[in-house]
């Protein structure tokens, strides 16, 4: 996994900083410990600025030694990392690194202790954002995965604990990079926050993500001087017909600025839509059931994702808009016994603990459990909102009418026929946003078309 010590090897932080902005620290430090390492002992570490934004970085570099990380190259990292979190300005580490430098011993693995928790104390200080080019193995996968966002290259970028070597010896496993640790598997098990085709998409993915996020936490974003309003009515990507499929993704397009939505994660927990996207410039975080998928129920995947997703917003004062439609939690034995109650119980946890703004708008169903998880105003929303065609209840027609009925239906000569006179009158009764509002569930039921105002006073405020 090595890298020969002959390869050039592409510098990223050149290419992702302004011109002229580059400034190094650190060039002529070596290890003691090891006197064939170089000068800087395969890091680079130094200050420059994205977009006229101040920003410090760290790139590993793998020709020297396969960017394994000794006592000085960890002590360079962390020089880094101390004077971003002092200063106030995002840290971007380029990560290339085959593990700790078996050379050095306990002194690398201390090394690795020494970085994370520098990465663990600097969440609530700074944004931290992790660009993974090359194989992370071992140590060296755990530092990306505890910042706060994860950037992947599709090629040659790998993310494991132990090696293919390692794998076939201890389970007789065969497996390649590619399998055991590449971006498709990051990406599918929701450690890849974004995945870029190449080093040059990870470059831009890099700089546009870069615009979402706080100089430092807690100080405000800066809103995007140029906007442009959505087109079309949020209502006409949303069927009629409850039992239909559709993306929320289209109703998402038609609420926020334009070409404005960066999704995270989004090939893991499919069943829900987590974006940064902007209202009149202003960075909003979204949390959405996805019905294309699942029928947007919610599974413990989706609990986990939404959970880190509104957790990641409240520590970076981003305020939250939630768009439900969900039929409820997933049944079954393999959720229940894969922990879907603790892991729902974090999601919901995450709304209540947050103190951004949070809004919700009801855009087709919100059954049972679901209705509460998915941010409802007794859990703590600040507003919440529902469409007309909105169905709020404890439970769908079907459902409600087997069990509240279930008397009359074994005394029916046509059952069917009963059964769907019965659901037509619960609907008429119970399936309309309208007892939620009179009771002051819903704070108003508004035009599909209205959404975005609403939001926006909602949010602002």
């Amino acid at each position: 996994m090595a890298i020969a010590a002959d390869r050039s090897v592409r510098s990223i932080v050149e290419e992702l900083v302004d011109d002229g902005s580059l400034r190094t620290i650190r060039t002529l430090v070596r290890s003691a410990r090891m006197s064939s390492a170089p000068a800087g002992d395969g890091v680079s570490c130094g200050e420059g600025r994205i977009d006229g934004r101040p920003i410090f970085w760290f790139e590993q570099d793998p020709s020297v030694l396969g960017g394994s990380l000794g006592e000085v190259h960890a002590d360079s990292i962390c020089r880094v990392l101390d004077i971003a979190a002092r200063y106030g300005a995002p840290i971007i580490g380029v990560h290339r690194s085959g593990g700790a430098r078996i050379q050095e011993g306990v002194a690398a693995l201390a090394g690795y202790g020494r970085i994370f928790s520098r990465h663990v104390r600097m969440r609530g200080v700074v944004p931290q954002i992790a660009l993974v080019l090359g194989p992370c193995a071992g140590g060296a996968a755990y530092g990306p995965a505890l910042m706060d966002f994860v950037i992947m290259s599709r090629e040659g970028a790998y993310m494991f604990l132990t090696g293919p070597d390692v794998v076939k010896e201890v389970t007789g496993e065969t497996v390649s990079f590619e399998e055991l640790g590449g971006a498709g598997v990051a990406e599918r098990s929701g450690l890849a926050s974004l995945v870029g085709r190449d080093e040059d998409d990870v470059v831009a993915l890099t700089r546009r993500l870069l615009n979402y996020l706080p100089q430092k936490i807690g100080e405000p974003i800066t809103p995007a001087h140029k906007w442009k309003g959505p087109v079309g009515d949020p209502s006409e990507a949303v069927p009629k017909d409850g039992r239909r499929a559709y993306d929320v993704r289209s109703v998402i397009e038609r609420i926020f600025d334009r070409d404005s939505l960066v999704e995270l994660r989004p090939m893991f927990a499919r069943n829900l839509v987590t974006i940064f996207a902007r209202l009149e410039g202003r960075v909003v975080g979204v949390v959405a059931n996805q019905p294309f998928t699942l029928a947007g129920s919610i599974d413990i995947e989706a609990s986990r994702k939404g959970a880190e997703f509104v957790a990641l917003c409240d520590r970076l004062r981003i305020p939250l808009a939630v768009f439900v439609d969900t039929p409820g939690f997933l049944p079954g034995t393999e959720q229940e016994a894969g922990g879907v109650i603790p892991a729902g119980a974090d999601f919901l946890a995450s709304f209540v603990e947050a103190s951004v703004p949070k809004a919700t708008v009801v855009l087709r169903k919100a059954f049972g459990g679901a209705y509460i998880v998915m941010n409802a105003i007794d859990l703590g929303a600040d507003y919440a909102f529902a469409w007309p065609e909105a169905e709020i209840a404890v439970l769908g027609a079907r459902g409600a009418v087997k069990i509240l009925e279930r008397r009359k239906l074994a005394e029916a000569e046509n059952v069917e026929a009963l059964q769907a006179e019965l659901e037509e009158s619960y609907r008429e009764r119970f399936l309309t946003p309208w007892p939620a509002a009179e009771s002051g569930y819903i704070d108003e039921v508004i035009p599909p078309n209205e959404t975005r105002s609403r939001l926006i006073a909602a949010l602002n405020a």
